[in-house]
């Protein structure tokens, strides 16, 4: 009997102890769209929908951005905890104020998406057949900024460029109207408001990616502040854990990945986000280095150049160690960051 009550004591105390921890409150982390909701941002989508996120503990809450840019200041202003935007910010801001920058944890975007546009009856097939022309850009967007530097790897005569500086929205609408001869954009904006202007962006336009001219940047991923990586390392694994599984499950399967967009915002056209959402795959995401280090992952040196290049155009009072912009200790194991890329 001694025995008996001995063990019922021990069980009341185990169950006492473990109720606490069952209904632990999950950490709640506030996360920010790079723009507004595209189809390019189904992983994140996924992860709630599935409730990836609620297995690790974390409810999340996604609201939209307002620039892949805006999501390091959304973040070092304390309004959000972690989002969706541009390594090459978080170089800008680490470079004067390092303790108060995001950290990359987990990159997306293996290729930069910023791209000079030109239709392909303007004859300007080079960088150099930019001298002499028109070009419009929206003044301290990355590929405004970084033009002077893309100008002097491709030995570009930048007096000889005629610039005009306008609105965003009004990029493509000129340039189908002529009034300029090219204009400096993100491709995976510029190329689905040409298509919502009727336009073939294949067939009718040409693209000098930065990325193929000398510039070989990173660009969009998972970024988080530095007080969630110092005060809860656990809830950042998780993110990056649950938002890993659902990045490898929508490269393999699109259609489910976009029920998941329209269930989080049901007034997005699905035909125009279904083809976003392949762009980035395939033109943003998949390249020889991400078959070699995995999805999320990146290569040091090549990030040391990318922040040179940038610490040049922007002007910067020094350049960021690699360490201090990105950090790969919260990825998941290689093998399960393994993307297959079935279009479907």
């Amino acid at each position: 009997m001694t025995r008996m009550f001995s063990l019922i004591v021990a069980l009341l105390a185990a169950l006492a102890y473990a109720a606490p921890a069952a209904a632990q409150e999950p950490t709640r982390i506030k996360f920010t769209l790079g723009w507004k909701t595209q189809g390019s941002d189904a992983a994140f989508f996924v992860a709630k929908d599935k409730g990836y996120f609620a297995r690790e503990g974390l409810d999340v809450t996604i609201d939209q951005g307002e620039g892949s840019a805006a999501t390091v200041t959304r973040i070092m202003g304390g309004a959000y905890d972690a989002g969706f935007g541009d390594m090459n910010a978080i170089i800008q801001n680490a470079a004067t104020r390092p303790n108060e920058s995001p950290v990359m944890v987990y990159q997306m975007w293996n290729r930069p998406p910023f791209a000079i546009v030109t239709k392909a009856t303007s004859g300007i097939k080079s960088p150099k057949d930019l001298e002499g022309r028109v070009v419009g850009g929206a003044q301290g967007t990355p590929t405004t900024r970084m033009f002077p530097v893309f100008a002097k790897k491709n030995g570009i005569d930048i007096s000889k460029v005629k610039f005009q500086n306008m609105a965003p929205n009004l990029q493509e609408p000129m340039l189908i109207r002529d009034q300029i001869d090219a204009a400096m954009v993100f491709n995976i904006t510029s190329y689905f408001n040409l298509v919502q202007n009727r336009q073939d962006p294949d067939k009718d336009y040409r693209w000098l990616t930065f990325g193929d001219h000398g510039l070989d940047l990173y660009s969009n991923g998972l970024m988080v502040s530095r007080r969630l990586i110092k005060g809860n390392p656990k809830a950042v694994a998780g993110l990056v854990r649950a938002v890993n599984r659902a990045a490898i499950e929508v490269a393999a399967d699109q259609k489910t990945a976009m029920e998941a967009v329209a269930r989080y915002d049901n007034l997005v056209d699905i035909p125009v986000e279904t083809r976003r959402l392949k762009f980035s795959l395939s033109n943003l995401m998949v390249s020889p280095e991400n078959s070699e280090v995995g999805l999320g992952d990146l290569k040091d040196d090549r990030l040391a150049a990318a922040i040179a290049i940038v610490v040049e155009g922007y002007e910067l009072p020094r350049a960021p160690a690699p360490s201090e912009v990105f950090d790969r200790s919260f990825l998941p194991p290689r093998q399960e960051r393994e993307m297959k890329f079935l279009s479907n």
